[in-house]
């Protein structure tokens, strides 16, 4: 298990006395967000947005954004390492936060989840390193998926626990892989203050998750004879999480869950929902196989969690000064509420369509008026990038 156990120069020696510090960083200035077509990565950047002491967020993907930003300069590249070196450099980046780790088996291909949540990792990783590089802080967005959810697990997971068990899908194996990757930069640069987050299940009412989607369904299916404690985290304390670590020193590494744990029956009760236990307790393909047939599948990495659940111990976090916005209670009460008003509400929203042409309009032209003055600022951060 990844532990992140070199502190960058100066900093205190243990993750518990980097808790009790947890020091402002007046430092990040300049940001690189990666992944910003991602639903976190956008979130973000529209959340740094609102920090005046943030002089340039630079936003890179493979594909265009997919909400709408006013600060935050996008460059569509790849995650080729030559080319992050180039754009940290060029905009003088003092922090990465990488939001780009896909954490559903389903979302994409097996292969493409491998090259991006680890090749992709370590050639960010790659891009940033160095004795010239100004990187000073890197944030990974990771996922509890690297404990896995066994039988004989702890109640709780701390950061220094390791899983009970060999990796027994192939998304955790990406999750610990990528960890390591990340390790070993922190090894290699101790310099650089790295923090990674764990992140619980993840419920709220834009974000798209294996459990939303499970929540979502009429009857929510149960494993015959087992009842599990989850805790979630609100998709709001995600975004506010990786706000904390931007600007404060805290490196090491960190769950992030929020306050209490449920059981599932509980959970399906709170959303108002009726409890569908027909899955067999046993074989991970005979497990998933009836809700297969009815067009819904169960990410590999979700199967363990219907048998035996997951707790995190959060108190690490909460050390550093982060405070959550919402229990796991009061964030399955919130989804309960949107799923509620959802099939009145849908529709009435526009989607938003990246058209690069607009925004270079809107951002470059002398035509449009911003107040008296065009921002000389942000117009020197695209000369410097070359775009």
């Amino acid at each position: 298990m990844v532990r992140l156990s070199v502190p960058p120069s100066g900093a205190p020696a243990s993750a518990l006395e980097v808790a009790l510090g947890a020091p402002a960083d007046p430092g990040t200035r300049r940001v690189l967000i990666t992944g910003l077509s991602t639903y976190w990565g956008g979130r973000l950047a529209q959340a740094l947005e609102r920090f005046e002491q943030i002089e340039a967020i630079i936003g890179v993907d493979s594909r265009e954004p997919t909400v709408e930003l006013e600060r935050t300069e996008f460059v569509k590249v790849s995650n080729q390492h030559s080319l992050i070196e180039r754009i940290v450099r060029a905009a003088d980046i003092d922090t990465v936060v990488d939001t780009r780790l896909v954490v559903s088996s389903v979302a994409v291909a097996p292969r493409e989840m491998h090259e991006n949540n680890v090749i992709g990792t370590m050639n960010i990783l790659a891009g940033c390193a160095g004795s010239d590089s100004p990187v000073r802080k890197f944030i990974f967005k990771s996922s509890a998926h690297c404990y896995g959810s066994a039988q004989d697990d702890p109640a709780f997971f701390t950061e220094e626990m390791p899983r009970a068990r060999p990796a027994g899908s192939l998304l955790e194996r990406d999750v610990i892989d990528a960890e390591a990757a990340v390790e070993d930069f922190a090894q290699k640069n101790r310099d650089v203050a790295v923090t990674v987050i764990r992140f619980a299940n993840v419920l709220g009412s834009d974000v798209d998750t294996a459990f939303t989607r499970l929540f979502s369904l009429p009857l929510v299916p149960m494993v015959l004879g087992f009842d599990p404690r989850l805790q979630f985290i609100h998709e709001d304390d995600v975004v506010h999480a990786l706000e904390h670590a931007a600007f404060h020193l805290v490196p090491g590494v960190y769950n992030a869950a929020a306050d209490g744990v449920l059981a599932l029956s509980e959970v399906i009760g709170l959303l108002g929902k009726r409890p569908l236990p027909v899955l067999p307790p046993w074989g991970a393909g005979i497990l998933a196989g009836p809700l297969r047939r009815l067009g819904f599948r169960i990410p590999d990495e979700i199967l363990g969690l219907l048998r035996f659940g997951r707790g995190l111990d959060n108190r690490l976090l909460k050390a550093t000064g982060f405070e959550y916005g919402f229990t796991s209670r009061e964030t399955v009460l919130d989804l309960a509420e949107h799923l509620r008003l959802d099939p009145v509400m849908r529709g009435r929203e526009e989607t938003y369509i990246y058209e690069r042409e607009v925004e270079e309009f809107l951002r470059w032209s002398r035509h449009v008026r911003r107040g008296g003055e065009r921002d000389e600022g942000v117009g020197a951060d695209r000369e410097v990038l070359g775009i």
